[in-house]
């Protein structure tokens, strides 16, 4: 869609020579940084990455981000350990201050999965069932549309029965209407099992299936750099914060407001990867 605003910034873009001083002291290594306007109480974008000044250099050779540049007076850095601890600050940082350029990690914190259960296939939310140890979920939807949909493509990819998947009514003894087409395989009409039905659709969603939390209680994941470290404190997938010694990591509440999405993507590869990093039990 044809953004008049944006384009007018674009075309009239100059280098931002007012934030030249603030290159200064901006670190090459890992971080979070934050684009502030004339009120250094709310900031207008956060983002992170391994090399702080590279990647606010880039921002300032971008004409599409003209309009942030114009309205940026100052830019603000927290170094951290490494890129783990920048990912979780920056998700953070995100949600708790709400930046206006932010929109990506805004995560509702009610969220929907598929839940697979005998030969049945429902849509749960996350106020209502515990994504951090609930089997047989899979996939993380902001919406429940958005669930329905993922099951729709699946369904229209596997030759899976809509009225099977419970997306629409079927009349007894008969045959859905995409079985006449050659669209569903027949588990409407005895063509097909519904053991052999659940089964494509389980394998189908086998690479969105949802980790259960595999620890006891709250861990610290050590991170380490240059002779440092730094924990990182996690409760059933919702990151608590960021400590530099165990004793304050193990003074954190073991309360868990919610399932977090993003702390949950970001922590599943470090976790699970073959040189994943050290994990210290703190209960």
């Amino acid at each position: 869609m044809w953004n008049p605003e944006k384009e007018l910034f674009t075309e009239l873009y100059q280098y931002p020579e007012h934030l030249r001083h603030t290159l200064e002291n901006l670190p090459n290594g890992s971080g979070v940084y934050i684009f502030y306007g004339d009120d250094n109480a709310f900031p207008l974008y956060i983002g992170k990455s391994v090399n702080i000044r590279s990647r606010v250099m880039s921002h300032f050779r971008n004409p599409a981000e003209a309009k942030l540049l114009h309205m940026t007076r100052d830019i603000e850095h927290i170094e951290t350990i490494g890129e783990v601890g920048a990912l979780l600050l920056e998700s953070d940082l995100i949600k708790t201050r709400r930046p206006l350029f932010n929109k990506r990690l805004r995560t509702a914190r009610k969220l929907c999965s598929v839940r697979l259960q005998g030969l049945t296939a429902s849509i749960v939310f996350s106020d209502d069932v515990d994504f951090s140890h609930s089997e047989d979920l899979f996939g993380l939807f902001k919406t429940k549309m958005s669930a329905i949909e993922k099951i729709r493509d699946i369904a229209d990819q596997e030759k899976l029965c809509y009225g099977a998947l419970g997306l629409e009514k079927l009349a007894k003894n008969r045959a859905c209407f995409r079985f006449s087409l050659g669209k569903c395989a027949g588990v409407c009409c005895g063509k097909e099992s519904p053991e052999a039905h659940q089964a494509r659709l389980r394998e189908a969603l086998s690479a969105l299936k949802i980790r259960s939390w595999p620890y006891p209680g709250r861990i610290a994941i050590a991170e380490e750099a240059n002779g440092l470290t730094d924990y990182h404190v996690i409760n059933h997938w919702f990151y608590l914060g960021t400590v530099k010694t165990l004793e304050a990591a193990k003074a954190f509440d073991t309360a868990v407001p919610h399932f977090d999405r993003d702390s949950y993507k970001i922590l599943c590869k470090p976790l699970y990867a073959a040189d994943s990093p050290k994990v210290i039990l703190l209960d």
